[in-house]
């Protein structure tokens, strides 16, 4: 990615992202007139950037993925904290997000450390733009994707839980659950020095190729279905978080990348090939017969 590309792609998310904040700032409660939503939507973009500096210059990309967690985290509290009329949806949602954040956050740091890199930073922590592009992007990860979530918990509109927060829980609940049985079967499949260099074909991995960002598209499903009966008017636009992710995960990192790797490593194996061809590459399904 040349340098002008970045910097046209991050103005282009601030750019997006700044319309989410204002749409979502729309019957926020606010702090000395400036919305909740606004001040917690900024936390994600502010932390990105102060710990991009450090990245940059020790070429380091170890802490990319936990600064994502703590900034969910900080956001949240933050928002519970400044909200004067926080009800029981926004506090479940603020659980939630918090949990998920925790527990993904440091499964990534941990993991990272282990295996020494992250092969999708390779090339990019060597190029200034390229890799302020990635960090810019991190911080649009963090605030659009809990932004229904976000628009909830700083929303002055309250209403009964009622069935909407039934079924998003549930949702949340199936998809935190796919996500961390997939995320430790691969952990457990890596660990065997007898896996070395292979790819994994068993447990949910055995119905999808990538069971981890299905379940992660799910909870994020969830947390949008709970939040949606407080929204009003312009906050209607912040139910593209779970679209974002959708997107972000498929096309842009995630599936993409991995998906990329895996012709790299062993497009040339027959059973790799059987094992594309015959299993669904993210939704959970049986394996369609030879």
């Amino acid at each position: 990615m040349a340098p002008l590309k970045s910097i046209v792609g991050i103005l282009v998310i601030l750019l997006i992202s700044a319309g989410i904040a204002w749409s979502g700032s729309q019957g926020s409660a606010s702090v000395s007139l400036i919305p909740v939503f606004l001040i917690c939507a900024l936390v994600g973009f502010v932390l990105h950037w102060l710990v991009f500096i450090p990245s940059y210059l020790f070429q380091t990309e170890h802490y990319f993925d936990l600064t994502g967690s703590v900034s969910y985290i900080v956001a949240v509290v933050l928002a519970v904290y400044l909200q004067p009329f926080l009800d029981i949806r926004g506090l479940i949602i603020a659980v939630l997000i918090v949990i998920w954040a925790a527990r993904l956050g440091t499964f990534l740091f941990v993991r990272v450390k282990k295996a020494g890199q992250d092969t999708r930073f390779v090339e990019i922590k060597t190029q200034f733009w390229r890799y302020l592009f990635t960090w810019t992007l991190g911080g649009a990860w963090v605030f659009i994707t809990m932004a229904a979530g976000l628009a909830a918990i700083t929303s002055m509109t309250q209403r009964p839980l009622g069935v909407f927060a039934g079924v998003g829980m549930l949702l949340w609940l199936i998809g935190f659950t796919i996500e961390i049985v997939a995320d430790r079967q691969k952990s457990r499949f890596r660990k065997d020095p007898g896996n070395a260099g292979r790819f994994i074909t068993t447990g949910l991995w055995s119905y999808s190729r990538h069971p981890n960002y299905f379940g992660e598209i799910i909870l994020w499903l969830g947390i949008a279905v709970i939040a949606l009966p407080t929204l009003v008017g312009w906050q209607y636009v912040t139910l593209v978080s779970p679209v974002f992710v959708t997107v972000l995960l498929i096309k842009i990192s995630g599936v993409r990348l991995l998906e990329a790797q895996g012709r790299e490593r062993w497009g040339a194996d027959p059973a790799y090939q059987e094992y594309v061809t015959s299993t669904s590459v993210l939704v959970p399904l049986p394996r369609k017969a030879p």
